[in-house]
């Protein structure tokens, strides 16, 4: 029994039946894919089950894709993206869902999580009552840094506007202990979205927003690491970060 397909078709509240007309294929045949653990799909099947489920081909046919495991700091890459928006919304939500300890959104505003995510305040209480540590690492709207990428930028809707969307939500949020805010003062170079051994790295280009920027999927597999390097990056940024006043800071929120 491909107990891991079966379990994330409980927990997408999906059919067999609803499945297999994602895929394109016969409700028997995703039967046979649970039934036979043996059976391995297509690799169109299961990029569209994995699609359809949110979830990552390693984890419901880890052998499908054992031959290509690579070996070195490489393996701890699980996927590139050419877009951030390239990556579907589904991805976000499995990987926040999935989490237990640490949840930790680097990103200059974090605006597009909000935007992208149905409940997500709820979620993240939800989160922070079991236990998990969240913290959001933004922009402040007032610095320099912010007005020179706002220029470069050149978008209506800017930098500084959709850093107070992050900052309104956060201020629903002062009442649990576990969601942490502060504010980065330094250049716009990167945002890094951490769940617990998981994590996306987007590198920021040049007159280009957020979901224009490639972004890598990393899963921890080593010390020292390219997980473990760009987590010290932003643990790095946090320690000189500044606590969120109350209010947001300058109006802003």
């Amino acid at each position: 029994m491909n107990q891991a397909l079966r379990r994330a078709l409980a927990d997408a509240n999906m059919t067999e039946a609803q499945l297999a007309e994602r895929c394109g294929v016969d409700a028997k045949t995703v039967a046979r894919w649970i039934t036979e653990p043996g059976r391995i799909p297509h690799a169109r099947h299961r990029r569209a089950a994995c699609e359809a489920l949110g979830e990552e081909e390693q984890d419901l046919w880890p052998t499908a894709i054992r031959s290509a495991l690579t070996t070195g700091p490489n393996r701890e890459l699980v996927q590139v993206y050419p877009y951030r928006s390239a990556a579907p919304t589904s991805l976000w939500r499995t990987l926040i869902t999935k989490a237990q300890r640490e949840l930790f959104f680097a990103g200059y505003t974090n605006y597009f999580l909000w935007l992208e995510q149905a409940n997500l305040s709820a979620a993240l209480r939800r989160k922070a009552q079991a236990g998990c540590r969240i913290r959001f690492l933004v922009g402040d709207p007032a610095s320099p840094v912010t007005a020179a990428r706002e220029e470069e930028e050149g978008v209506p809707l800017t930098l500084s506007t959709r850093i107070a969307v992050t900052l309104a939500e956060l201020a629903r949020l002062r009442d649990v202990p576990a969601v942490e805010g502060r504010f980065e003062t330094g250049p716009v170079g990167l945002s890094v979205f951490r769940f617990d051994d998981e994590m996306l790295v987007t590198p920021h280009l040049t007159r280009k927003v957020g979901h224009d920027s490639p972004m890598m999927h990393l899963r921890r597999c080593q010390a020292d690491g390219m997980f473990d390097r760009f987590a010290a990056h932003v643990e790095e940024l946090w320690s000189r970060g500044r606590d969120i006043p109350e209010g947001g800071g300058d109006g802003q929120a």
